[in-house]
C-alpha cells in the first residue's frame, strides 16, 4: 500500500521518529551536509571516484548568545547558509570539473573514495573504500601502451605528441611527418637546426629546460581556476542583487501600476504584492529546472532528502534502503522560502508605512514606492527571523500536527519542483557527505563522555 502513496502523503505520515538537526544543500554533481560541529562535502568526479571534504562548523554561542536568542537566530541561520553555501558550490565546481587524473593544481592528491563502504559504518555499499584516484598509473599505463610499437592513425595530441622528434608543428599548428631519405651536404645545416628544434622541444616536455620563475607564465588551468572564483563571487553577488529586483523591486512596481498608491489601499497591494512575488519565485524555479545540469542538482537535493529519512528511521546507510523513502521532507527548506513569502504579506500589511508617509509628506509617484521598497528590503531579516521559527522550531518539531501540515503544503508541493528522483551514484555522494557528519558527531559525544582517543575513534566509525 505505501507504494501507491504519494511522496507528499509519505513525507508527511512515515516522518522518521529519530529527527535530526543534520541539514544538506544540493550542489554541482554532489551534496553539502551540515551539522552541529562540521559541514562536509561529497562531489563526483569525472573518474568516476567521490571526492569528500570536511571543516569544523565554529559556533560563536558562547561568545555571542544573543545572536541565538528567536527570532535573531533565523537571521543567522540564513547568513551561515548563504556564506557555506558559497564555499560548498566552490569546492563542488574545482573538483566536479576536475581532470581525471584526480589530482588539485596544487599537486597534492586529492582526497577520493569509491562509491563504497561496508554498510556496518553506514557509508556506501557494494564497493572499495578510502582508495584515491592515482594518476601516476594511468600516465604509465599509457606510456607503456605507446612503447607497444602499435600503429594507428589519430589526431595529433599536445599531450601525447608535443617533442617527438618525428612530428613538428608549424606555425598553424598544422601536423607535418619529418621524413629525410637523402641528405646533400648544403642541407646538412638545415637538418642540424630541426634536431636542435627537436631536441628543444623533447626537454621542455621532460622539464629540462625553464624560463626564470619571474618570467614564467601562470598555467591555463591556474588562470581558469582563479578566474572561476571571483566569477562565483561576483555571481553571488549579482544573485542577491537580481533576488531583489526580481522579488522585492518588480512585483512592487507592478503592483502600483494594478493597484495604485500604495496607500490607497493598503491591504489590496500587500495581497496582490505577495502574490506576486510567489508567482515570480514559482515560474524562476520551473524555468530554471528545465536546464540539464539543474535536473541533476534537483536529483541530488532529492537524493539528499532520501538520506536523511533513511538515518531518521534507524537504517543502515546504503542507496537500497535510501531510495525506498519519498523525495520530499517536511524539514527541507524551500518550505521555508515559501514560509518566508507568506509571512511577508502579513508583517508588511501591519507595518505602519503609512504614518511613515503621513509623518515625512513623501509625494506620491516613484518617492513614495522608493520608501515601501526600502522599508520591506529593511524588514527581511524579521521576516526571516519568524519564517525560521515557524517551519524549522516548530513545524519541524510537530509534522504530526494536522495545522503544521496546512502551513507547510505549500512549500512541500514547491519540493515536487525543487527535487527529482536520483540515481544510486547521487544517493552514493549524499551518503558520503552524511558518514562525515555522524561520524565527526560521534567522535565529539565519546569525547564529551569522557572516552579514551581509540574508543572515541571505534565510536566515530561506528564499529
Amino acid at each position: 500500500m505505501a507504494e501507491n502513496k504519494s511522496d507528499l502523503s509519505r513525507a508527511f505520515k512515515e516522518d522518521g521518529a529519530l529527527k535530526t538537526h543534520v541539514g544538506g544543500q544540493a550542489l554541482i554533481e554532489g551534496i553539502m551536509m551540515r551539522g552541529k560541529f562540521n559541514w562536509s562535502v561529497a562531489v563526483r568526479e569525472p573518474s568516476g571516484s567521490i571526492y569528500i571534504e570536511e571543516h569544523d562548523l565554529n559556533s560563536g554561542k558562547k561568545k555571542n548568545g544573543w545572536m541565538y536568542w528567536p527570532l535573531v537566530r533565523g537571521c543567522r541561520a540564513l547568513v551561515e547558509s548563504l556564506i557555506l553555501g558559497y564555499k560548498a558550490l566552490e569546492i563542488a565546481a574545482l573538483h566536479a570539473f576536475a581532470e581525471e587524473s584526480g589530482e588539485k593544481e596544487d599537486g597534492k592528491p586529492a582526497k577520493t573514495q569509491e562509491a563504497a563502504a561496508s554498510p556496518a559504518t553506514g557509508a556506501v555499499d557494494g564497493g572499495e573504500t578510502g582508495s584515491a584516484a592515482d594518476p601516476i598509473a594511468s600516465d604509465d599505463g599509457a606510456s607503456s601502451e605507446g612503447s607497444a610499437g602499435v600503429a594507428e592513425e589519430r589526431p595529433f595530441s599536445w599531450n601525447d605528441d608535443f617533442g617527438r622528434p618525428d612530428t613538428v608543428i608549424d606555425a598553424l599548428g598544422a601536423q607535418t611527418e619529418l621524413k629525410v631519405e637523402h641528405i646533400e651536404e648544403s642541407g646538412r645545416e638545415h637538418l642540424k637546426r630541426a634536431e636542435e628544434v627537436a631536441a628543444a622541444e623533447a626537454a621542455l616536455l621532460e622539464g629540462e629546460f625553464s624560463e626564470p620563475e619571474e618570467k614564467q607564465k601562470k598555467s591555463f588551468m591556474d588562470e581558469e581556476v582563479e578566474f572561476g572564483k571571483k566569477e562565483m563571487a561576483l555571481s553571488m553577488v549579482l544573485g542577491l542583487v537580481l533576488g531583489v529586483v526580481l522579488f522585492i523591486v518588480a512585483p512592487a512596481f507592478i503592483t502600483n501600476l494594478i493597484v495604485g498608491e500604495y496607500d490607497q489601499n493598503t491591504l489590496l497591494w500587500n495581497v496582490v504584492d505577495g502574490l506576486l512575488r510567489v508567482a515570480v519565485f514559482v515560474f524562476y524555479i520551473w524555468l530554471i529546472g528545465r536546464m540539464g545540469e539543474i535536473k541533476r542538482m534537483f536529483g541530488y537535493h532529492g537524493a539528499e532528502h532520501k538520506t536523511i529519512h533513511c538515518y531518521e528511521h534507524g537504517l543502515d546507510l546504503t542507496p537500497e534502503n535510501a531510495r525506498s523513502f519519498p523525495r520530499l521532507h517536511v524539514r527541507c527548506g524551500t518550505a521555508f522560502l515559501i514560509m518566508v513569502m507568506v509571512i511577508a504579506i502579513i508583517v508588511y500589511t501591519v507595518t505602519p508605512i503609512n504614518a511613515l508617509i503621513d509623518a515625512w509628506g513623501v509625494p506620491d509617484g516613484a518617492p513614495k514606492l522608493a520608501l515601501v521598497i526600502l522599508v520591506r528590503i529593511l524588514l527581511m531579516p524579521v521576516i526571516a527571523g519568524i519564517s525560521y521559527e515557524i517551519t524549522v522550531k516548530w513545524a519541524g518539531s510537530h509534522p504530526d500536527n494536522p495545522l503544521v501540515k496546512v502551513i507547510l503544503w505549500p512549500g512541500m508541493q514547491m519540493q515536487y519542483l525543487t527535487t527529482n528522483e536520483p540515481d544510486d551514484g547521487q544517493i552514493e555522494c549524499a551518503i558520503a557527505a552524511m558518514q562525515l557528519v555522524l561520524e565527526r558527531e560521534r567522535a565529539e559525544e565519546a569525547k564529551a563522555a569522557g572516552q579514551p582517543a581509540s574508543e572515541a575513534a571505534r565510536a566515530a566509525s561506528g564499529a
